[in-house]
């Protein structure tokens, strides 16, 4: 992740589909830059001016009671648009919530531009599948996998959950060490390497000696791992 502005964004809604009238009750959004998220957020809460399904409302725990004296989200329309204009957007899940936040911003006037007209869009649902296919890859089973903790899951928010797929995020593309080097200028960059390659040539290698016993049990176990993985071992 360069310089460049990243949003993290995350919504709650009344239901599951724009299509069957649901709309947005809560948007959270989180500014990250070089690989660390800044004190710069959007966060609103949001009459849709319907009822909330009982599925949604077990998910993330808000009322329409809660929800009386908040905005319409046409009061809210310009500011979210100049907020995230020209960034890089990152959502779990992008087509929910692009989707959702396009029908409403189309709701309020046809003037309006799609956000991925204005934002490029990354969805780290997708990048999160093709790092560990065939495993969930929700937002909940990847903060259990990347050890993330620090949040109260008993209910989603759409702030809570953008704060956690942050962090998730930055270590799903890299982690902390690409993170740092990120942020560097090429003078930085190249100095490190070359401390790098300086303090590798000053390590003393030790050299272990093996017998063929040792040698071929070895090359028998690794065996055995690729007969139970269904995978070639590089090294074998």
């Amino acid at each position: 992740m360069s310089a460049k502005k990243y949003i993290v964004l995350d919504t709650e809604t009344t239901g599951l589909d724009f299509n069957d009238g649901h709309k947005i009750i809560e948007i959270g959004a989180v500014v990250v830059q070089n690989r660390k998220k800044t004190e710069d957020i959007f966060h609103t809460y949001i009459n849709p001016e319907r009822i909330i399904d009982k599925e949604a409302q077990q998910i993330h725990g808000i009322s329409n009671e809660e929800l009386i004296n908040k905005p319409r989200f046409a009061d809210i329309a310009d500011e979210l648009i100049e907020f995230l204009e020209g960034s890089t957007i990152v959502a779990h899940n992008a087509s929910f919530d692009i989707g959702f936040i396009n029908h409403e911003l189309n709701l309020v006037s046809s003037k309006y531009p799609k956000l991925e007209d204005i934002c490029t869009i990354e969805d780290s649902l997708l990048i999160a599948r093709k790092k560990f296919p065939g495993q969930r890859n929700s937002l909940d089973a990847l903060s259990r996998r990347f050890e993330v903790t620090g949040y109260d899951r008993t209910f989603h928010g759409a702030l809570k959950d953008a704060n956690i797929l942050a962090d998730v995020y930055m270590l799903l593309t890299g982690g902390q060490s690409k993170m740092n080097f990120d942020a560097l200028g090429l003078d930085q960059q190249n100095n490190a390497n070359a401390l790098s390659e300086a303090s590798l040539r000053s390590i003393e290698m030790l050299s272990v000696d093996i017998d063929d016993e040792d040698l071929k049990a070895h090359n028998a176990r690794l065996d055995e791992i690729e007969k139970i993985s269904g995978n070639k071992i590089t090294w074998n």
